[in-house]
């Protein structure tokens, strides 16, 4: 028995097993976690082979990316995409967009049913973050980046003053949490998918606005303000679901209270510098470009 090949096959098993085994391994480990509790035999053995597929990925991530770095050098459509930041400033407003239009019509029907302020005040939430993505696609859609700078940064300052205004509705969703102890349930693997996309979004949304300071062009610094405020909002809604589900029997609601109260106003503190800099920083520059004097950067 030749066990070296046997510890390579293992190791270094075929793409279409690695690809087949995401899906089965992530469905027994949810079933096993929902419906056959956390120390039974299935269980145990699906804890195995979620950490096997884990691992056996693990080893071929020199190999994916080398095969990224070949594929984006080579394919035409993945370089348009890499070296057009118009590009993929517009279709992620667009993208955006519709989420926020189609959710904040979502809560809007909620509140008329329900016939609850605290809907209304997610809808108008929602509603801004669109407005504010409407505004700006249809400058970016039509210039390129600093091309009207001038235009450019009016808007810059626009959203600055509508960061302000978002504001006053984050602190009615953050004391309707707060007085009325609402919060969100949700089932733990749920709640777990939340988190790691809120901090993925927060992540990204971070590095994006780091990375498009480069294209000097106030227009795109505020499409990718607005997905930062917007990630750093929804870790509120984060905390409140992760103390419902996780700390149902541990947290009291005083302290449930505090934790959202201290979170809820270093975001807001947040916004109010974030949108404040936007305005000083978007109108001091407004004046020395009408008073014919050059500057560069934001």
């Amino acid at each position: 028995m030749d066990w070296k090949k046997i510890g390579k096959a293992l190791l270094y098993p075929k793409m279409w097993i690695m690809i087949a085994l995401i899906p089965v391994a992530t469905a027994f480990l949810v079933f096993s976690m929902v419906a056959l509790g956390t120390e039974s035999v299935p269980a145990i053995i699906s804890y195995v082979l979620a950490a096997y597929t884990l691992t056996v990925w693990c080893f071929k991530i020199p190999y994916l990316i080398a095969f990224f770095k070949t594929f984006k050098n080579e394919n035409k459509y993945v370089r348009i995409w890499l070296e057009n930041p118009k590009l993929r400033v517009n279709v992620t407003l667009y993208a955006a967009l519709f989420f926020n239009t189609v959710f904040a019509v979502f809560q809007l029907c909620l509140g008329i049913y329900h016939g609850s302020f605290w809907f209304y005040s997610l809808a108008g939430y929602y509603v801004m973050l669109a407005a504010m993505r409407f505004f700006l696609v249809g400058y970016t859609r039509a210039n390129n980046p600093g091309e009207r700078r001038l235009e450019e940064l009016k808007k810059y300052c626009a959203c600055g003053w509508v960061f302000l205004t978002m504001n006053l509705v984050l602190s009615v969703i953050v004391m309707f949490m707060i007085r009325f102890d609402r919060t969100f349930t949700h089932h733990e693997i749920t709640t777990i998918a939340i988190a790691a996309y809120t901090f993925a979004a927060l992540t990204l949304a971070i590095i994006n606005v780091v990375k498009f300071r480069k294209y000097n062009s106030p227009a795109y610094s505020a499409s990718k303000a607005i997905s930062l405020a917007a990630a750093s909002v929804s870790i509120i809604t984060l905390e409140a679901t992760m103390l419902t589900t996780f700390g149902a029997e541990t947290t009291d609601a005083l302290t449930r209270r505090i934790l959202l109260a201290t979170s809820g106003g270093a975001i807001s503190a947040f916004l109010v510098v974030m949108a404040l800099y936007m305005i000083v920083t978007g109108s001091k520059k407004i004046k020395s470009l009408k008073e014919g004097d050059n500057f560069n950067g934001e």
